[in-house]
């Protein structure tokens, strides 16, 4: 189930995420530790599940149509627990703060992610259809 956080939406149609201005990160996420709820908001609630380091999401675009895109990221040197998510979040340099913004755990044919780490690094190659790494 990839999702946009409800509390995203709400700041999004408030103004209050700008995501080609904020620092935009994304984190793997050890799901024997953190599982999805709508009533998350913010890093404070995930933190505790990142494996390995999050990552600035660079080249960031946003389209017309309400589509969010970036350069694939590499996370490097990862060690640590399963991944079976990707947080996405404005990092505004305190977990309480930071609001989270999607939640994604399928791949990019729509199955379960699972990445197991192995001391090396890890590549997320976003999707290249339609909605990128997601369209509101």
């Amino acid at each position: 189930m990839s999702t946009i956080y409800p509390s995203a939406k709400q700041k999004f149609m408030t103004g209050q995420i700008n995501l080609l201005t904020s620092t935009v990160k994304a984190a793997l996420i050890d799901v024997t530790v953190y599982t999805y709820s709508a009533s998350h908001s913010m890093w404070s609630d995930a933190v505790g599940a990142v494996v390995g380091t999050p990552g600035d999401l660079l080249g960031k675009t946003v389209t017309n149509t309400g589509v969010f895109d970036a350069d694939d990221i590499t996370f490097s040197a990862v060690t640590g627990p399963a991944v079976g998510a990707v947080i996405i979040y404005v990092d505004t340099g305190s977990s309480v703060s930071s609001p989270l913004i999607a939640y994604i755990d399928k791949n990019i044919v729509g199955n379960q992610l699972l990445i197991t780490p192995n001391d090396g690094d890890i590549t997320l190659q976003w999707p290249n259809t339609d909605n990128r790494i997601f369209a509101l």
